[in-house]
């Protein structure tokens, strides 16, 4: 269910706010306790059940870690219909940021350049994240619909990025 991944990894239940260090000691002892190698002797349905879980651990800990599918998940609990990318679309401003970024990106591959957008990206996720935070805090979930649906976008430029930057 998804809503036990927060209380899987136990995690304060709702709030966007974890503690990265905390997460990964819950999640190795979780994985631990249920990896499939300690259940290669027990009957298969003990194996079926150590797979499992093995992997909904896995997904809980990627979700939780990553402060978009946090941010989204916890959206999904609260009931409030998904984010899209869409949901910004009023913001004119940060639109004509978004094509900026990728017009360049759209350039002849410039190590200078991929740096300096690899270090706009960077920025602006972890202003985006301060202001998600805040916006959960407050309980303005409207807010943060609205911010997760940016860092969607800059999780899509990241992508772009990251496929520039693979020798080809």
């Amino acid at each position: 269910p998804a809503a036990g991944l927060t209380r899987l990894v136990s995690c304060s239940d709702r709030s966007f706010r974890i503690d990265a260090r905390q997460l990964q000691r819950r999640f190795r002892s979780l994985q631990r306790a249920v990896h499939p190698d300690r259940f290669g002797q027990r009957p298969p349905e003990e194996q079926y059940y150590s797979e499992q879980h093995s992997s909904l651990i896995n997904k809980a800990y990627q979700t939780l870690l990553n402060p978009l599918s946090r941010g989204l998940y916890l959206l999904e609990l609260s009931g409030v219909e998904p984010a899209q990318e869409t949901d910004c679309d009023a913001d004119s401003a940060f639109l004509m940021e978004i094509m900026e970024i990728n017009e360049k990106l759209a350039e002849p591959k410039n190590e200078d350049i991929l740096e300096e957008i690899e270090t706009l990206i960077k920025v602006k996720q972890e202003e985006l994240t301060r202001e998600v935070t805040a916006a959960f805090e407050r309980d303005d979930l409207q807010e943060a619909k609205k911010l997760l649906a940016k860092m969607k976008y800059f999780s899509n430029l990241e992508d772009k990025l990251k496929a520039k930057k693979i020798p080809s």
